[in-house]
C-alpha cells in the first residue's frame, strides 16, 4: 500500500507492490495515517531520547527532579526574597514551581524539536520513514519527564495542603489538566516545525533559540503573577499563547491567578495556527532539505 492509501500497485512486469513511495505534492499532504503505521519506530525513538539523555550521567533521572527543584529555589530567593514579587497569596516554592513545570514541557518540546533536520540528517539520508515521527517522538519522551516533575508538583501540593497552609484552593479546573498539556505540546511542536524548517538555511537561527527561548519565559507569567500587570498589558499577554496556559494551570491546582475563559481561547486559535504553519513549513522542506543541510 502507498503513502497516499491507494491499493497496492501492479507493475508493468506483474509484480505487486506492498509499499509505493511518491513525493508529496500538495501543501497540506501531511499523510498523518503514517505515524500509527510507523508507532513501533515512534516507540523506539522514544526510548533513545528517553535514555541517552542521561545514560551516562552518575544521577540519572533524579535531574528530571533536580532541575526544576534548583530553578523554583533559585526564583524563590531572587524574585521572592529579593525582588520581593507577590505570589497571589500562594507559598512561593508552589507558586514558582507549577509555573516551572509548566513551562520546563513547552520549552523542551521546542527545543528538542527545532533541531530536527540538522540533528537528524544522518539518519534522513540513508532510509525512508516519515519525519514526523522524530518529532512525536520527542513530545510523547519530554511527556514522560513532565509526568516525574507533575507528581513532584503533587506531592509539594499535598505537603502545603495537609500543613492547611492557606491561599491554596485546587478547584474543577484541575479536570482540563490534560488539555493544557496538549496544548502546550502542540504549540511546542508548532514552533519547533518552524524553527527547524528555517535552519535548515539559516544556520544562525540555531545559536538564537535558547535566548528565544529564555526571552519568551519572562514575557509569560512564571516568575510574576499577571495579576500584577495593568488590564491593558494583561489583554496584550494573552496573545502569548503560553501565558495563559500556565495561569490556567495555576488558578486549577492554587486557586490563584488570572483566569481568562477569552484569553485562553485566543491562546488556543494561536496554538492552532501555529501547528498548522508550522507542520506546513515542514512537509515542504523535507523533500530537499538534503541538499541545504
Amino acid at each position: 500500500m502507498n503513502d497516499s492509501g491507494s491499493k497496492a500497485t501492479i507493475s508493468s512486469t506483474g509484480e505487486s507492490w506492498d509499499l509505493v513511495l511518491s513525493p508529496k505534492i500538495g501543501w497540506f499532504d501531511f499523510r498523518l495515517k503514517e505515524l500509527w503505521r510507523y508507532r513501533d519506530l515512534i516507540g523506539l525513538f522514544v526510548r533513545r531520547d528517553f535514555v541517552s539523555v542521561y545514560k551516562q550521567t552518575i544521577l540519572g533521572p533524579l535531574w528530571f527532579l533536580i532541575q526544576p527543584l534548583l530553578t523554583t529555589l533559585i526564583f524563590t530567593v531572587i524574585f521572592g526574597r529579593v525582588a520581593k514579587i507577590p505570589t497571589d497569596g500562594v507559598p512561593p516554592v508552589l507558586f514558582y514551581l507549577a509555573g516551572v513545570t509548566a513551562w520546563t514541557y513547552f520549552a523542551a518540546c521546542l527545543n528538542k524539536t527545532s533541531n530536527t533536520f540538522v540533528g537528524n540528517a544522518n539518519i534522513f539520508g540513508k532510509v525512508y520513514f516519515p519525519r514526523l515521527t522524530i518529532p512525536v517522538a520527542v513530545v510523547i519522551s519530554n511527556l514522560i519527564a513532565f509526568g516525574i516533575q507533575f507528581l513532584m508538583f503533587l506531592g509539594f501540593l499535598a505537603w502545603y495542603a495537609l500543613g492547611k497552609d492557606g491561599g491554596i484552593s485546587p478547584n474543577a479546573w484541575i479536570l482540563a489538566t490534560p488539555l493544557l498539556v496538549l496544548q502546550m505540546a502542540l504549540l511546542g511542536l508548532g514552533c519547533g516545525f518552524i524553527v527547524s524548517s528555517l535552519t535548515t538555511k539559516y544556520r544562525d537561527l540555531t545559536q538564537l533559540v535558547g535566548f528565544g527561548v529564555q526571552l519568551w519565559m519572562y514575557l509569560s507569567p512564571v516568575v510574576y503573577p499577571a495579576s500584577q500587570l495593568s488590564e491593558k498589558w494583561r489583554t496584550v499577554m494573552a496573545f502569548n499563547p503560553m501565558a495563559p496556559i500556565i495561569e490556567v494551570f495555576r488558578y486549577a491546582f492554587l486557586g490563584s491567578g488570572d483566569f481568562n475563559g477569552v484569553h485562553w481561547a485566543i491562546s488556543a486559535a494561536m496554538t492552532l495556527l501555529i501547528l498548522v504553519v508550522g507542520v506546513t513549513l515542514f512537509t515542504r522542506v523535507e523533500k530537499n532539505f538534503m541538499d541545504t543541510v
